[in-house]
């Protein structure tokens, strides 16, 4: 199964584009994984909010392939700890999906072709992080649950 998170805007921070680029790198030795960045919409200031996560949306949807199980991050999604997230993904790697996409939306959210074309909505934290963060928050949640999976020392309980 190939894993891919899309999300939208750059990454400005050099030390969360570091931390991105260390856990794709660990992710990458136990599944095929990619990031798709999507481009901030363009005059972004003299558009509605739902304008906005419109335009957003075509993009994320373009990106996704009719078979893919798709799973939003969001703040009202389901929360898991680190151990039922590897179970979630097992659940995932079992169900014989050719693809698994997560999506990380722009600062005002998903719209609502975006929600209809999901799967499920998971949540990192009732806590609210930028979106550049949420990036590297869950690249490394994916390597942890991955390792969790395999045995491997990294996570402890």
């Amino acid at each position: 199964m190939k894993i891919k998170l899309i999300y939208v805007g750059k990454t400005s921070k050099k030390f969360l584009e570091d931390g991105e680029k260390e856990y794709t790198k660990r992710v990458k030795r136990y599944v095929p994984f990619e990031t798709v960045e999507l481009p901030d919409i363009k005059n972004a200031k003299k558009r509605s909010e739902d304008e906005i996560k419109n335009l957003e949306a075509e993009t994320i949807l373009k990106n996704i392939k009719p078979n893919d199980v798709v799973i939003l991050l969001d703040e009202k999604g389901k929360e898991m700890t680190s151990v039922k997230f590897s179970k979630y993904i097992q659940k995932q790697f079992n169900s014989g999906s050719q693809g698994l996409v997560f999506v990380i939306g722009g600062p005002y959210g998903f719209s609502d072709s975006v929600y209809e074309r999901a799967n499920d909505k998971l949540a990192l934290s009732k806590l609210t992080f930028s979106h550049q963060m949420i990036r590297m928050f869950f690249i490394e949640q994916l390597y942890r649950a991955l390792t969790i999976l395999k045995g491997e020392p990294y996570h402890h309980e």
